[in-house]
C-alpha cells in the first residue's frame, strides 16, 4: 500500500483542508500519516520516506526545502506536492518557488492525475539525471583509456637485444594507470646498459603523471651525461665510500657512473625543489651494466632490495644506498657494485609483489619470493612468469591491491 504524509502546523486554520485531503488520499487506498514541521525536524528518523509528500503552503517556501531535506536519499529528495490552507499568496509563492501543486476541492479524481504527472515528471528526471551520469562515466572511462595508452608508450616496445644476456620485463597495473614503470635502454654510445624500475607513491592518475615526468627527467638525463670527470662537482657529493672508489677503479666501469649519478641526482634535486607541494616521490633501482665485463653499477634509492641469483643458488640482496626520489633536494647517493658472472642473474621489481595480499589480508612476503627464487627458472623470461605464476596463485581471488612490476637481466652460462 502507498504511504502519504501530510505536513501542516496543528490548529483550526489547516484543520479543514487536512481533513479533505486525508479523505480523499484514503479514498484512493493511501495509508495517511500526519506530522507538524516541528515534529519532523525533531525526529526525521522516526518516519519513513513516504511515496508521496503533501505539505502546506502556509510553511511557506523556506519551512517547505527544509521538509524535503528530511527525506533526502542519495541526493535525491521526493516529489513534494503543496496544498492551500486559506492563504492562495502562500500557495503561489510555493509554486513560483518549484513545486508541485493541487487546489481545493480535493477531488480524487484531480488529485490522482496531479499525482501521476508529478510521479511521471519524477521518473523523467530520475531518467535524465541517470543518461547524463552514464555519458559522464563513458567520458571519464575513455579518458582513462587514452591515458593509459600514453603511459603505456612511456614503456619500452621491446627488450634490447645483447649477445650473452637475456632481459625481460612485467607490468601489471592495479587501476588502469599505474605509478610503477620501467625502463631499459643503452647509453654511451651502446657501450651501457641502463635500466629502471621504480614505484611513484600513491596509485591512480596523479601518479601516473609523475611516473612520466620521472621516467623522462631519468632518461633524458642519463642519455646525454657522458664520463665522470665531466659530471661536476656535484659527484664528489655524491660519490662517497671505499666500496665506490674500488667500483669507479675497475676499468672503463666509470664510463656508467656519470650518467647513472647525474640522472639521479639531478631528477630527486628537480622535483623536491619544483614539486614537493604534490606530495610525490618516487623509490627506484637504477642500473648500469657493462655487458662485456658483467660489472654494474647502481643506485637503489628506498627501494626494495634486488636479488642477485647466483649460478650455484646462493642469493645477495641489494639494499638502499640512497632515499627515495624527490623528498630533499640536497639527498646524497652511493654507488654500489655487482657482478654478474656467467648464470647469474638480477631480479627487480616493486613492492607489488612483495606487498600482495590475499582474501585473508595476509602478505605475499619476502620470505615466499626468496624461496620460490631459490628454484629460479631457466630464463629471464621464465623466472618472471614463476614470481607472477605464484603471486596470483596466492592472492586468489582477492582485488589486486597495488601495481605489479618486475624485471629480470640473465647472463647466460658459458
Amino acid at each position: 500500500m502507498p504511504n502519504a504524509l501530510v505536513v501542516a502546523e496543528p490548529g483550526e486554520a489547516a484543520s479543514e483542508a487536512v481533513v479533505e485531503l486525508d479523505g480523499v488520499l484514503r479514498e484512493e487506498g493511501f495509508e495517511v500519516r500526519h506530522a507538524g514541521p516541528s515534529e519532523l525536524a525533531m525526529r526525521p528518523d522516526s518516519w519513513p520516506h513516504p511515496d508521496l509528500l503533501l505539505v502546506s503552503a502556509s510553511l511557506g517556501l523556506q519551512r517547505m526545502a527544509l521538509v524535503s531535506q528530511c527525506f533526502l536519499i542519495d541526493g535525491r529528495v521526493p516529489t513534494i506536492v503543496a496544498f492551500p490552507d486559506g492563504d492562495l499568496g502562500a500557495l503561489e509563492e510555493c509554486v513560483r518557488g518549484g513545486f508541485d501543486y493541487v487546489t481545493r476541492p480535493f477531488l480524487a479524481t484531480l488529485l490522482r492525475s496531479r499525482v501521476n504527472s508529478c510521479w511521471e515528471r519524477w521518473q523523467l528526471s530520475t531518467t535524465v539525471e541517470e543518461m547524463a551520469a552514464l555519458a559522464s562515466l563513458r567520458e571519464y572511462e575513455r579518458e582513462l583509456s587514452i591515458a593509459r595508452e600514453i603511459q603505456a608508450g612511456f614503456l619500452p616496445e621491446s627488450m634490447p637485444v645483447m649477445d650473452g644476456w637475456e632481459i625481460a620485463a612485467g607490468f601489471r597495473p592495479a587501476k588502469q594507470v599505474a605509478g610503477d614503470f620501467y625502463d631499459i635502454f643503452t647509453i654511451v654510445n651502446g657501450r651501457r646498459l641502463a635500466f629502471v624500475v621504480a614505484d611513484v607513491c600513491d596509485k591512480g592518475v596523479g601518479a601516473a603523471l609523475f611516473m612520466a615526468l620521472i621516467r623522462t627527467l631519468l632518461r633524458h638525463t642519463a642519455e646525454h651525461t657522458g664520463f665522470v670527470a665531466a659530471a661536476g662537482d656535484d659527484l664528489a657529493i655524491a660519490v662517497n665510500g671505499s666500496q665506490n672508489e674500488a667500483a669507479l677503479s675497475l676499468p672503463l666501469l666509470s664510463l656508467g657512473a656519470g650518467p647513472l649519478i647525474q640522472a639521479v641526482v639531478g631528477t630527486n634535486r628537480y622535483m623536491a625543489r619544483n614539486h614537493l607541494k604534490q606530495g610525490y616521490f618516487a623509490t627506484m633501482f637504477f642500473g648500469v651494466l657493462d655487458p662485456q665485463s658483467g660489472d654494474m653499477l647502481y643506485i637503489n634509492g628506498g627501494h626494495n632490495p634486488p636479488i642477485v641469483l647466483r649460478a650455484d643458488g646462493r642469493q645477495t640482496l641489494l639494499p638502499p644506498t640512497g632515499p627515495a626520489v624527490g623528498i630533499l633536494a640536497d639527498s646524497s647517493y652511493t654507488l654500489g657494485h655487482i657482478h654478474l658472472a656467467p648464470g647469474d642473474a638480477l631480479f627487480a621489481y616493486t613492492d607489488g609483489v612483495v606487498e600482495a595480499r590475499n582474501r585473508d589480508h595476509r602478505l605475499y612476503g619476502m620470505p615466499r619470493l626468496l624461496e620460490l627464487l631459490g628454484t629460479p627458472g631457466p630464463s629471464a623470461e621464465g623466472l618472471l612468469d614463476s614470481v607472477d605464476s605464484a603471486v596470483r596463485h596466492f592472492v586468489g581471488t582477492a582485488e589486486q591491491s597495488d601495481d605489479i612490476t618486475t624485471l629480470a637481466l640473465r647472463r647466460t652460462p658459458i
